[in-house]
């Protein structure tokens, strides 16, 4: 990548040029507005270090407001590095609120500038790096979701599509799956997947809570009864195993099962076969159990309050889904699926929403967005109308440490003000940030 230089004055363009050739930046320069649109669409710049007095308006800077906004119309996320001897402060600043990464006043530190103009370069560098990787990573999405019916599930981050991919890879399989993770993180709809891309995709998909009953109900809603079964059972029931006959069970919550419960689910897992509650009479059905539980499982199996033959029983295949904290790329497109039509977004709520800690997961997400647009009568939903807790930031910004500030500002392609909204601070404190981490300001 190469740094372009626009001066009117061909001395300073010669001292700028060689001071970057010494130090191994490739350097173009440019003696006025009317080239460097052109240099820009033609070349490879990485960086526009820029004058802001051209000799038709020496002193009041209009010809370098013009060129900056002309340059950021033409290429948004190119760093803008202005140089000035002349202009006001307000203009400068006017400027970096408008996107400029920062200013040099004349005569400049050749140090500083060199090590700003390095880092810019790295900076978007790794801003065209991380582009290329976020569009070989949404076509590897696009293939996936071309290829296999997702049940409208919304994602982005590389770890969720590992999740997903996993599930449609062994969806056509009969072996039993265990979905493990964090309540609200959407286990339930990744069993929605399983079945969708499975043999049984057209038989029936019968969910249950096999947590949320005492026993005797428990036993009565997954295996049936007969009349007289049980007080108050005035007609003969199906169990959810023989309503999913052929096709797919989910059992949620299974780790809240008792131990009498495990057994009987043990039988008819082993065997196919079970009795309705109230009869002797043997019933047979192929079933395909998927089920799911956020507890740890094999913590249980240690301390005795879940059998280790059940659990081997259940879990030929394990699908973890991470916690919603866990896959940060996600909460932006979930909170855009999520939000009602009408409403959008402002800066702050988005920063908001990547750096509350989500405890509930995608459950607590989608709440979260549902109360702000009923609470909310414009448009727009900020951060205030989140009412999100003050103490749920995962990374609060005064723990910032540099690769995460590193990453933001490769994200945004150096761009400052985009980085720190995105990171949740102020311009001013993302430079004292970088400046405590050792990062040149750019």
């Amino acid at each position: 990548m190469k740094v372009l230089v626009v001066d009117d004055q061909r001395a300073i363009c010669t001292a700028l040029e060689v001071l970057f050739e010494l130090h191994g930046i490739e350097t173009l320069v440019a003696d006025g507005p009317a080239q460097v649109l052109d240099l820009i669409a033609r070349e490879d710049i990485g960086v526009v270090v820029q004058d802001m007095n051209f000799t038709a308006n020496r002193t009041t800077g209009e010809e370098g407001v013009a060129l900056f906004r002309a340059i950021r119309a033409l290429d948004g996320d190119l760093p803008v590095l202005l140089m000035t001897a002349w202009t006001s402060l307000e203009t400068v600043v006017a400027l970096i609120k408008e996107g400029a990464v920062d200013y040099v006043a004349k005569p400049w530190d050749d140090h500083k500038l060199v090590t700003t103009v390095k880092q810019l370069l790295q900076l978007r560098e790794l801003g065209h790096e991380n582009m290329r990787l976020r569009a070989r990573s949404r076509r590897a999405r696009q293939s996936l979701a071309a290829g296999h019916d997702l049940c409208g599930l919304v994602y982005s981050s590389e770890v969720m599509h590992a999740v997903v991919s996993l599930a449609v890879s062994v969806a056509p399989s009969e072996a039993p799956i265990l979905i493990t993770g964090p309540n609200g993180a959407g286990k339930e709809k990744l069993a929605e997947i399983v079945q969708a891309n499975s043999r049984r995709r057209d038989k029936p998909f019968v969910k249950v809570n096999a947590g949320g009953l005492p026993d005797d109900l428990l036993e009565a809603e997954l295996f049936g009864a007969e009349v007289g079964a049980y007080t108050g059972a005035t007609r003969a029931r199906e169990g959810k195993f023989e309503a999913a006959d052929g096709g797919t069970l989910f059992l949620d919550e299974i780790g809240n099962l008792s131990l009498t419960a495990q057994m009987k689910l043990l039988r008819v897992l082993e065997t196919g076969r079970f009795e309705r509650l109230g009869s002797n009479h043997e019933r047979q059905v192929a079933v395909r159990v998927i089920s799911a539980t956020n507890a740890d499982l094999r913590a249980m199996i240690r301390a005795g309050a879940f059998r280790e033959d059940l659990y081997y029983r259940l879990n030929t295949i394990e699908i973890r889904v991470p916690p919603l904290a866990d896959r940060a790329d996600d909460i932006l497109p979930l909170a855009q699926h999520f939000l009602a039509p009408g409403k959008r977004l402002t800066a702050d709520a988005r920063a908001a929403l990547r750096h509350h800690a989500w405890p509930g997961n995608v459950r607590e997400l989608k709440n979260a967005l549902q109360r702000a647009a009923l609470l909310t009568e414009g448009p727009e939903i900020s951060a205030a109308d989140l009412a999100l807790p003050a103490a749920a930031p995962a990374a609060p910004p005064e723990e910032l440490d540099r690769p995460a500030v590193e990453a933001a500002l490769a994200r945004a392609g150096g761009v400052v003000a985009q980085a720190a909204a995105e990171l949740g601070l102020s311009r001013q404190a993302l430079y004292r940030r970088m400046e405590k981490l050792g990062i040149p300001r750019e």
